[in-house]
């Protein structure tokens, strides 16, 4: 094994899922997902792919899935100004983080380190 490809991530409404991923957390949604799959939307991050496919999410188990960030500060402040619900930061060794839900209830981690 040499890394990890994609994460996939079940969402309830997909249109309004892209808009959250790309609008408001700024993803890129990628070009190359192949036309023959079931619905979904292909994102980029940092040259890593998130992928939102169509469906109910199972129930959080503590399941979550985590994003580096420059400035943990600067991304909490502009993430509540566009009306998203962050917890405050807390120091987890010589790192921060700090944790939000998209629309379907997906849990992620916003990691300073």
């Amino acid at each position: 094994m040499k890394a990890i490809h994609h994460v996939a991530i079940t969402v309830r409404d997909l249109d309004g899922a892209r808009d959250f991923y790309t609008r408001v957390l700024g993803l890129r949604e990628r070009s190359d997902r192949p036309g023959t799959l079931s619905p979904g939307v292909w994102l980029d991050i940092g040259g890593q792919q998130v992928h939102l496919v169509s469906g109910t999410p199972p129930p959080a188990r503590g399941q979550h899935f985590a994003v580096l960030v420059g400035d943990l500060d600067a991304t909490v402040t502009r993430l509540r100004a566009a009306g998203v619900e962050v917890s405050d930061p807390v120091p987890v060794g010589k790192a921060r983080q700090s944790f939000l839900a998209d629309p379907s209830g997906n849990v992620i981690e916003l990691h300073e380190a």
